[in-house]
């Protein structure tokens, strides 16, 4: 069996070539191995709120005062995070708060420094 990947648009995993194209026979999705790798290359990009790409080691700031879970304190906005580590997920950002130990965060609420 030939190793072609499942469908972007409905993870079928009877797709097959045809020339230079990938096609499903689901959901008749076209594709072809070229555009696959950059939207892979696209989807690991992580940006901030103003559009800047976030990377490992970056310091960013708070833009909106955030609850915290199981706490009856918030952060505030303009509180400075160093050192952030960017993780998959939905809170992609692993960070330690001064204060408040370790945290999850979302990247539509921060500003890269």
């Amino acid at each position: 069996m030939s190793n072609l990947p499942n469908c972007p648009k409905c993870n079928s995993e009877y797709t097959y070539e045809d020339g230079n194209l990938l096609i499903c026979p689901e959901c008749a999705h076209e594709w072809t191995v070229e555009s696959e790798v950059e939207n892979n290359e696209e989807e690991n990009v992580i940006k901030d709120a103003n559009g800047n790409t976030l990377t490992d080691g970056d310091t960013v700031t708070i833009m909106k005062d955030l609850k915290v879970k199981g706490s009856s304190s918030t952060l505030k906005m303009g509180t400075k995070v160093k050192n952030i580590r960017l993780v998959d997920g939905d809170h992609n950002i692993d960070c330690k708060i001064d204060g408040f130990g370790a945290m999850k965060l979302k990247s539509e609420f921060v500003k890269k420094i």
